[in-house]
């Protein structure tokens, strides 16, 4: 099961960005915000930019934790800082930002530059307007004290504009789905609240940490977000149909019919003896993993010889040939000789040269070169890697067994004339004066010299 991440800070990521922001750290002549976003960039890395980003958001919607104006601006200056290097519409934390830079009519303190519930003064919003223009000189502007900037009068000023943040945001809602963009926070702000009660530092970390700490249930992760309403369809009534039943308890496996692309035009008497398609296709899946008896293999190759068709439903792709070969060669051997003049005979001899030596692929590809014209490229691989198998060997009693099938394989290829001597002459002498103490290869050996010798 996937672990489900987590937005909580650690306690020390926590109390960093509080001594960050502190009235102290913000209030000092020296502490501009260049200096905070040196601070930050040291104790935090890109991963964390939106769990941190997240804990902001959290602190400025509370003006409890972040009292002071010159706090709130490090705050936004923070939120802005942690993607400006991409458009102001990908920073996901802009809604938010939209949202603080709207002016609150309900609340009198707002004209005189008192924050009212999340909302910023003017002087914070005058300088958000200048920090996210793409003209603004803003190296000049990062040599500025959050307590200077908070002391700025812009009464006279004109009305800041904020215009493309507010854009940007609109633009980007209208991509979303429309419950994505009505969710609020479950925090909520007392109306009347003491300003001064919570303004020491100990109690502003302790409620911090009880909402951004917190790994389980926390308020940050659980947004309040209307439910998305599924209606249920109502019942089909028809009275001349079945109902259909959700059985209850108990577990149910699908099944599916291996015989559903089998015909029957050839009935039961033929092909299969007494067996039905779906008993052959059982033994078709048998067939992969182990041997069948010899009245099975009769009863398949009987099935093939009359319906050669049949081979395309026994599922047999160059993947699982090896498979066949190992478990019930003459069953594979049947099977692709109705394969032969199929689009995908390349692959499936391409399989069976690929796949590890045995008396069984042998035996199959013996078969095959005596009842078709097999490619000479195809064999030639085909012996090529056999010998390359004995040598590889380790295991000298195997390696003297493989040996002596490859010799045995060989005569039979050569006496049988299917392939050209002259074609792997080198090779196979090779082969042979490679193992001249095993009597298989000194046989092959002659055999070769007294056809060359004739020739």
């Amino acid at each position: 099961m996937r672990s489900r991440v987590t937005m909580a800070l650690s306690q020390k990521e926590l109390s960093t960005l509080l001594n960050l922001l502190s009235e102290e750290n913000v209030n000092h002549y020296n502490c501009t915000l260049e200096a905070i976003r040196g601070a930050f960039y040291r104790n935090f890395t890109r991963q964390d930019y939106f769990r941190v980003g997240t804990a902001l958001t959290v602190l400025l919607q509370e003006r409890d934790l972040l009292p002071q104006p010159a706090q709130r601006i490090a705050a936004v200056f923070l939120l802005l800082e942690l993607y400006h290097t991409e458009p102001i519409s990908s920073n996901p934390f802009a809604s938010f930002l939209a949202e603080l830079l709207k002016p609150s009519i309900e609340d009198e303190r707002t004209a005189v530059g008192l924050p009212c519930g999340h909302h910023l003064s003017p002087a914070e919003i005058s300088f958000v307007a200048e920090l996210i223009q793409p003209s603004s000189p803003r190296d000049i502007l990062l040599k500025k004290v959050p307590a200077h900037i908070a002391a700025r009068d812009v009464t006279l000023q004109d009305p800041p504009t904020v215009d493309m943040l507010l854009n940007a945001v609109l633009e980007k809602q209208v991509t979303l789905p429309l419950i994505s963009t009505v969710g609020t926070s479950c925090l909520l702000s007392d109306p009347e609240p003491e300003i001064d009660a919570f303004t020491a530092h100990q109690t502003v970390s302790q409620i911090a940490e009880t909402l951004l700490c917190t790994t389980t249930d926390s308020s940050v992760e659980t947004p309040f977000e209307p439910g998305f309403v599924r209606p249920s369809p109502p019942l089909h009534k028809v009275d001349d149909e079945v109902t259909w039943l959700n059985p209850a308890g108990g577990q149910f496996d699908i099944k599916w019919d291996i015989a559903m692309c089998l015909s029957n035009h050839h009935g039961n008497s033929t092909g299969g003896g007494h067996l039905q398609n779906s008993e052959l296709m059982e033994l078709v899946g048998k067939a992969f993993k182990e041997s069948l008896t010899i009245q099975q293999q009769q009863a398949l190759k009987a099935k093939i010889d009359v319906d050669p068709q049949f081979v395309q439903c026994m599922e047999l792709s160059p993947d699982k040939l090896a498979a066949l070969v190992e478990n019930n060669p003459l069953i594979a051997i049947e099977a692709l000789l109705c394969l032969l003049h199929s689009s995908q005979i390349s692959e499936y001899l391409t399989a069976l040269v690929n796949m590890n030596m045995s008396l069984h692929s042998m035996e199959v590809v013996n078969r095959l070169t005596t009842a078709a014209d097999l490619p000479a490229e195809f064999i030639h691989l085909y012996i090529s890697n056999c010998i390359q198998t004995c040598h590889k060997t380790k295991d000298k009693f195997m390696q003297s067994r493989l040996v002596r099938l490859v010799c045995v394989f060989l005569q039979s290829l050569i006496r049988n004339r299917l392939i050209n001597v002259q074609d792997l002459c080198v090779e196979i002498e090779t082969f042979c004066l490679d193992f001249n103490k095993i009597k298989e290869a000194t046989a092959l050996y002659k055999l070769i010299k007294t056809l060359v010798s004739g020739e």
